[in-house]
C-alpha cells in the first residue's frame, strides 16, 4: 500500500546520504517507494548520531560492508505510515530502531539471543541504514519514545541500549568497584548505566576532555592512562583488591590482557567489540582467580530499559553531543570527526 506524505519534497524526491567510496558522501535525490509490507512501519528519520562503526566504514575499514553504503544505526524518527498489520505503533508516534538485523529462526534466535543470530547483520552496515530522509522497518525493531525526550538525545538510545547490554552482561551492582577503559561514547554511556545501578566507577582515558566529561557524568575517579599508572590507581581505588568487574570499551587486545590484570578475584570482565588481534592471557590467571571473560555485542531488546531511564529522568545522556550537522553537510561532519576525534564524543545529523 502507497501512502501520500507529510513531509513535502521538491517533486517527491528524498534525500539519501550514501557512502560511495571510502571518505567520500554524497546526498543524492530519489524518489521514495513508500509501499510497505503489511508489518512495516515507514518512518520520517529526524536524528542520526555517528557511531564508531561508521567511521570504521568511512576509512574503508571494514570488508564486509558494499559500497555504495547509507550508513547511520542510531537513529530517531516520527512515524509516517503504518502496515496493515502493525498493532502497537501509529502514525505520529516518535520513535527508535533496534538496528540489530537477526533471523529470528535459529538457535540462538530461539533461546532469545538474536544479537548474536548465526547470520547476525546491522542497520547501515550489512543493509542501508539512516542517513535518508525515510526508512521502513518491521514494526518488531521499532519503540517509542515520548516526547520528553527531544530528537537529537532520542539518537543516543541505541549507544545506550549497547552500554545496558553491558553491564547487564557484568552483572553490576549497587556497590561494586567497576573499573571502564575507554571514555569514548559507549565508555560514557556504560558510565551512567553503571552509576544508575549505584557502582562506585574508576574510568580511563588518554584525552583529558573525555575524562572531563567523565567527571560531570559524576565518575568517582579518572585517569588518564597515557600519564598514570592505571595498575597503581585502581589498586588505591579498591584498596588493593581489584575490580568487581572491569568493562573494556575498546576493544583493544591488549587491553583485554590488561583487564584481566585489573580484576579481582571472581570478578568479571566484559568486552565489548574487537581489533582482530589475539590476546595472550595466561589460563592460570584465569583460573586461579575463577574470572568470567565475558562478551557483549550490540544489545538484545535492552530499547524499552534504556527509554524508561530517559523519560523518567534517571539517566541524562544530552552531554555527549559535540557537535550537530544538517544531513546536507554530512560529508563534512565525517571528515570533521575524522580529522580531530579528540573532540567528538557524539556527532549528531539532523534532518
Amino acid at each position: 500500500m502507497a501512502y501520500a506524505l507529510k513531509y513535502n519534497f521538491e517533486e517527491d524526491k528524498v534525500r539519501v546520504a550514501k557512502l560511495v567510496e571510502p571518505k567520500r558522501i554524497e546526498v543524492f535525490e530519489e524518489d521514495l517507494n513508500s509501499d510497505l509490507c503489511d508489518t512495516e512501519v515507514l518512518i520520517k528519520v529526524k536524528s542520526v548520531a555517528i557511531c564508531g562503526t561508521d567511521l570504521h566504514i568511512y576509512r574503508g575499514e571494514r570488508s564486509d560492508v558494499e559500497l555504495p553504503r547509507v550508513m547511520g544505526h542510531e537513529l530517531s524518527g516520527e512515524v509516517e505510515a503504518v502496515g496493515s498489520k502493525v498493532e502497537n505503533i501509529k502514525v505520529g508516534d516518535r520513535v527508535v530502531v533496534d538496528p540489530v538485523v537477526s533471523c529470528g529462526t535459529c538457535h540462538v534466535c530461539k533461546k532469545g539471543h538474536h544479537n548474536v543470530c548465526a547470520s547476525v547483520g546491522c542497520l547501515g552496515v550489512h543493509v542501508d541504514g539512516g542517513f535518508q530522509d525515510y526508512i521502513k522497518m518491521p514494526e518488531e525493531r521499532v519503540y517509542k519514545f515520548s516526547d520528553s525526550i527531544p530528537w537529537n538525545e532520542a539518537a543516543l538510545i541505541e549507544p545506550l541500549a549497547c552500554a545496558a547490554q553491558m553491564v547487564e552482561r557484568g552483572r553490576v551492582q549497587a556497590g561494586d568497584k567497576v573499573v571502564i577503559i575507554g571514555a569514548g561514547a559507549i565508555g560514557l554511556s556504560v558510565l551512567l548505566a553503571c552509576k544508575l545501578l549505584g557502582a562506585e566507577v574508576l574510568i580511563s582515558d588518554m584525552i583529558d576532555s573525555r575524562l572531563e566529561l567523565a567527571k560531570k557524568m559524576n565518575a568517582d575517579v579518572v585517569v588518564n592512562s597515557k600519564e598514570q599508572d592505571i595498575k597503581k590507581e585502581v589498586s588505591l581505588f579498591t584498596d588493593g583488591l581489584g575490580a568487581d568487574v572491569v568493562l573494556d570499551a575498546v576493544g583493544y587486545a591488549k587491553l583485554l590482557e590488561l583487564s584481566v590484570e585489573l580484576a579481582a578475584p571472581t570478578a568479571r570482565v566484559v568486552v565489548i567489540g574487537f581489533d582482530g588481534s589475539s590476546a595472550s592471557i595466561p589460563q592460570v590467571v584465569i583460573t586461579k582467580k575463577e574470572l568470567e571473560i565475558i562478551g557483549s555485542r550490540m544489545n538484545n531488546h535492552k530499547f524499552p530499559q534504556v527509554i524508561n531511564w530517559i523519560e523518567s529522568k534517571q539517566l541524562d545522556a544530552k552531554d555527549m553531543i559535540s557537535s550537530i550537522y544538517d544531513i546536507k553537510d554530512i560529508d563534512k561532519a565525517f571528515s570533521d570527526v575524522v580529522n580531530a576525534p579528540n573532540d567528538v564524543v557524539k556527532a549528531v545529523i539532523t534532518f
